[in-house]
């Protein structure tokens, strides 16, 4: 190996990790915030992906009637809560709308734009706006009642909701896989390197994304809100602040990131159904690297896996999996001996 082949395996090993450095992050938010250790992370990924590339082929993707299907389950849920606690018929035809209103809007213009062929930009927007409300919606019905379980038990919710969401991939979108254009296909050299459009937008969008999410969670009083949530859940109800509206901004958040990362990385590789498992699950070993509790240590770790996944792919590209997958033992072993805990209660 020389320098410029190090150089091009660092290159692409930086850039798959800005990608897995941004679903770490949602990782580290989600467990702070909700204790979950979201599994389908990935799943969000995917779905991103594949429903733009239904949108360029001028097809309605499946993620519109998920979405809807989602937000009508939402919607009884209310209307039986509303009955269960006496609450008045106005109030809970206001909490009715409020949960249908984005997820009817979003999934009309949808299905009117995506025979249309509007430009790739423009669908790029929809499927944000199509993948980002499964965020609360997967949070209220699958997790809001069990927000004060043991982490075991939302842990193995998040194994089901993974595989109902893997299913329900394959029946959207079918076993093909697809790659989307490049949102910018211009080429720059800069000796042996080459580095292509859409990687400057990688680390574009990653970088910006970090920065507007410190500057949230430093600057807003909602980012606190949610700091203060996960710092101490009971403190945060006792100051009057929601933990249910804590999870669904979380779940929300971590929704748009995954779809955010699909979008970036769908021109790279070719993304299938069950791509998003893999993809997450990188993000998750960066998140374990940081000990799910550190946003730095995440995006370090993030870089990491990259690197580490990009050399050892050209040193055995048929171990590349099992040598990114095993770095996790020796870190996982540090952190049972430098902090050893009791058992959960």
């Amino acid at each position: 190996m020389d320098l410029s082949i190090a150089g091009i395996l660092a290159l692409d090993g930086l850039t798959n990790g800005a990608v897995y450095a941004l679903l770490a992050l949602a990782t580290v938010l989600l467990f702070a915030v909700t204790r979950v250790i979201f599994i389908p992370q990935g799943e969000f990924v995917a779905f991103g992906a594949l429903t733009l590339a239904l949108l360029q082929a001028g097809k309605v993707p499946g993620t519109v009637w998920f979405l809807l299907a989602l937000a009508i389950a939402a919607a009884v849920s209310d209307v039986y809560n509303g009955v269960r606690h006496h609450q008045p018929a106005a109030r809970i035809g206001k909490q009715v709308l409020r949960t249908l209103g984005v997820p009817v809007v979003v999934s009309l213009i949808a299905l009117w734009a995506a025979p249309r062929g509007f430009p790739l930009v423009v669908q790029a927007l929809l499927t944000l706006a199509l993948v980002t409300p499964f965020g609360t919606l997967i949070y209220r019905l699958a997790y809001e009642k069990l927000a004060d379980a043991s982490v075991l038990v939302l842990l193995i919710v998040s194994v089901g909701v993974h595989f109902a969401l893997v299913g329900l991939g394959l029946y959207f979108f079918g076993a093909e896989g697809f790659r989307n254009p490049s949102f910018w296909s211009e080429r720059f050299s800069a000796g042996p390197l080459t580095l292509n459009g859409q990687t400057v937008i990688i680390f574009a969008a990653s970088l910006a994304l970090i920065v507007l999410l410190w500057l949230y969670f430093e600057k807003t009083l909602s980012g606190k809100a949610l700091r203060a949530t996960a710092v101490n859940r009971l403190g945060a109800r006792l100051m009057g602040i929601s933990s249910n509206h804590a999870g669904r901004l979380a779940f929300t958040m971590a929704a748009f990131i995954g779809a955010l990362s699909g979008l970036l990385i769908g021109p790279t590789t070719t993304i299938f159904y069950d791509s998003g498992f893999i993809i997450g699950l990188k993000g998750f070993v960066a998140a374990v690297f940081a000990g799910l509790s550190s946003y730095p240590l995440a995006l370090v770790g993030a870089l990491a896996v990259g690197l580490l996944e990009s050399f050892g792919s050209f040193w055995a590209s048929a171990f590349k999996e099992v040598i990114v997958f095993s770095s996790i033992l020796p870190v996982l072993l540090w952190r049972s001996l430098r902090d050893p805990h009791g058992e959960e209660h």
